[in-house]
């Protein structure tokens, strides 16, 4: 761990960058372009709103994963898999981590301004969601749900920025993406499995051992499908959606395929490669779908 020197502004800004894990963005913002894209088919969208829309999503990431590292810094620290994070070695100042959160924050609440008044007042609400979850291992093993909660907060976000309202559409997107994220970032929790549970931290692979958090996974990843097969119920999809939806099942079932008991070498597949294409795949199904 380095000593107190003051580091660099561009070493605080890529250090910030390295901890929060930008290209992760890349799982809840298709889905949120993909709410974009369909409310488009019914009103006029301006690339002003799109990229306002844009810029919330990465505010609203960067706030969360911002906080999670400040108030996770002392877990991090004891966590063999963590404890190399920018913050935890000094490679970040924890005062610039504090201001770049709020500036992030900030750039979400500006973006909420400029879409509706209505997103404006929503925007606290989802701030405490996306906040909450960092806290919320340390009391309900149910914390893989509250990840889902937040990520799934995306479309239904977009949809009050853009209308000001909620429809069954935004809502029905909302559970897809919260079971998938839940159910994947149970799969990624089987890694902290054994340090979680000596730290007193929550988690259903604590809970449920690892083979009972394969299962669930794979119960909410059908909630998934579940979800994915009744979306065309209320926006009209052409067939390029079901080979979309074949496409997301296929890489699921590699994903599951990947991570078996007592075998984690595959990790990095499942939870970045897999999922990554299973959200540009719905992005790119749903624009396919309505041409």
């Amino acid at each position: 761990m380095k000593s107190n020197e003051t580091n660099s502004v561009g070493q605080n800004l890529r250090a910030f960058s390295r901890d929060i894990k930008i290209a992760h963005t890349i799982f809840a913002l298709p889905f949120a372009l993909a709410a974009t894209w369909l409310i488009a088919q019914e009103q006029t969208i301006l690339w002003t709103e799109w990229m306002w829309i844009i810029v919330g999503m990465f505010g609203g990431r960067s706030s969360a994963m911002g906080f999670n590292r400040l108030v996770d810094q002392r877990i991090d620290a004891k966590n063999p898999r963590t404890s190399g994070r920018a913050l935890v070695q000094g490679d970040l100042d924890k005062a610039w981590a504090l201001g770049l959160t709020l500036a992030s924050t900030g750039l979400l609440f500006l973006a909420a301004y400029m879409l509706h008044p209505m997103a404006l007042l929503a925007s606290p609400l989802i701030v405490a969601i996306l906040w909450g979850y960092s806290l919320a291992k340390r009391f309900t093993s149910l914390c893989h749900l509250w990840l889902g909660a937040a990520l799934g907060s995306a479309p239904i976000a977009v949809w009050i920025a853009l209308t000001g309202g909620v429809e069954a559409p935004a809502i029905v997107l909302a559970v897809i993406v919260c079971t998938w994220v839940a159910g994947f970032d149970i799969l990624y929790a089987l890694q902290d499995r054994i340090f979680d549970d000596a730290f007193g931290l929550r988690s259903i692979p604590v809970k449920m051992g690892e083979r009972g958090a394969l299962w669930i996974s794979r119960f909410l990843h059908l909630c998934t499908l579940g979800g994915l097969l009744s979306l065309p119920e209320f926006v009209t999809l052409g067939w390029p959606y079901w080979i979309g939806v074949l496409s997301i099942t296929a890489v699921l079932i590699w994903e599951h395929r990947l991570i078996r008991p007592g075998d984690l070498s595959q990790m990095n597949k499942a939870f970045f490669t897999a999922n990554s294409t299973i959200s540009l795949l719905f992005l790119a199904a749903i624009v396919a779908a309505t041409l």
